[in-house]
């Protein structure tokens, strides 16, 4: 049994879809024949936010579904639903994407090296989070920590088909002192991404479990001399303590600062995509505003209720806008606006599409899955998703994700209005 863990997420749910893939979309088969099924059964999880009490409705007239009947010269079914989309420059099997986990332990070694080879396996772009290379080593040397982001990189790119994926370099304050990007832009691991447009660096603004603060994580406390020249390190468990705390800087930013490191980032790596992630601020819709206007090819806010990584608990409950908060904020027009915060399954998904997402990404979930099987845990876990999300998006009479809007979702307390484009305005 392993030792991995995530309270206040439906862990259990993840490692059965995980183990039994697609047939955790329909109750148990057992039950068939016998069981009679409705609203609020065993497998309806209680609602947390404004997103999970929201619900899709589909309409009774689809033109859309005409339209594909001609094309098809048949009735259409969930299975012609095309889930391939755009996503931050990249071509994506589906509108999903692994998150970052930063330089958490729960994601080193092994568990790392296993969502990067699942995710690749599945066509999906991959971000790979901060302050692993100042803490773990990049790995170009033999004695580097097996947890290095090279590692993660090698096991990716032999398994992605052509033309499908990427990978995404997170940097944030102290990764800029470590060269990051640099090391991952010149090392020949990496030049078959870079060669088919399939490499792109994150600016890391700030992430939805602590939004303000920067990365956290403990560290053998015999490292802590080493690296307090670069981060703030606490003794927070006294001299019998095995660790201490490593805090990253939270960066300092105004809007054209943001608008400037973005364009750096253009300018010296002009062979690779520009991604920026932030976190869930009540000016998001300015920041994410400056980001495209700067040239950000995708903006990911991570919403409150996001997070794999340690956290004070004061911040984890009390702190960020909900991801239901800031979809309402944002404007993304035809911008690429990725979202992640306790996405698992297909209706989630579908709904923060809805509201004008471009793609979700997956962090507990993809490593919950991986844990619960190494091999084919994530693979699994993100076929049962494609598949809720075709019969989903067929049910609204539509075919690609693009052809998704905010009429196709009833917010709490705002019943869908005829002859109006959004149920946000």
């Amino acid at each position: 049994m392993s030792d991995l863990r995530a309270p206040g997420f439906p862990e259990q749910r993840v490692r059965t879809r995980a183990r039994i893939g697609t047939a955790d979309a329909f109750p148990d088969a057992q039950q068939y024949g016998t069981t009679m099924f409705g609203q609020h059964g065993e497998h309806t999880a209680a609602p947390v936010d404004a997103i999970d009490r929201a619900r899709l409705v589909p309409p009774v007239f689809v033109p859309l579904r005409m339209e594909k009947l001609f094309d098809l010269g048949r009735e259409p079914v969930a299975g012609d639903v095309d889930l391939s989309t755009a996503i931050g420059g990249f071509r994506s099997a589906l509108p999903a994407y692994v998150s970052a986990f930063g330089s958490t332990r729960v994601a080193g070694g092994d568990l790392g090296r296993s969502v990067a080879r699942q995710a690749g396996r599945l066509g999906m772009p991959m971000v790979i989070g901060e302050n692993i290379v100042p803490v773990a080593g990049y790995g170009r040397m033999a004695d580097e920590s097996e947890s290095s982001l090279l590692g993660r990189i090698t096991e990716y790119t032999r398994a992605v088909p052509d033309g499908l994926g990427g990978v995404v370099v997170q940097q944030s304050t102290e990764d800029a002192d470590a060269e990051v990007w640099n090391l991952v832009y010149t090392d020949p691991a990496a030049q078959p991404l870079l060669e088919s447009g399939r490499l792109a660096f994150e600016l890391k603004v700030g992430q939805g479990a602590k939004p303000g603060v920067g990365g956290m994580t403990l560290v053998p406390r015999d490292r802590g001399a080493e690296l307090a020249a670069q981060y703030d390190v606490m003794d927070l468990y006294g001299p019998d303590g095995d660790a201490v705390l490593r805090s990253s800087s939270p960066g300092t930013f105004t809007e054209e600062v943001l608008r400037q490191q973005i364009r750096l980032m253009r300018n010296n790596y002009p062979r690779c995509r520009v991604w920026v992630k932030l976190p869930p601020s009540r000016d998001v819709d300015r920041a994410t505003a400056i980001a495209w206007e700067a040239g950000a090819d995708a903006v990911t806010v991570d919403g409150a209720e996001g997070g794999t990584g340690w956290a004070p608990r004061a911040f984890l409950d009390h702190v960020g806008v909900p991801l239901a908060e800031c979809l309402d904020l944002i404007d993304a027009q035809d911008n690429c606006l990725l979202v992640t915060g306790r996405i698992w399954e297909g209706a989630r998904a579908v709904k923060c599409l809805t509201l004008g997402a471009s793609a979700i990404g997956l962090g507990r979930a993809a490593l919950t899955a991986a844990d619960e099987d190494p091999e084919n845990g994530l693979v699994a876990l993100v076929e049962c998703l494609a598949l809720e999300m075709r019969l989903l998006i067929s049910a609204l009479g539509k075919y690609e994700v693009g052809q998704l809007s905010s009429q196709d979702v009833w917010l709490e307390g705002r019943a869908p209005r005829r002859q109006q484009p959004s149920l946000l305005d």
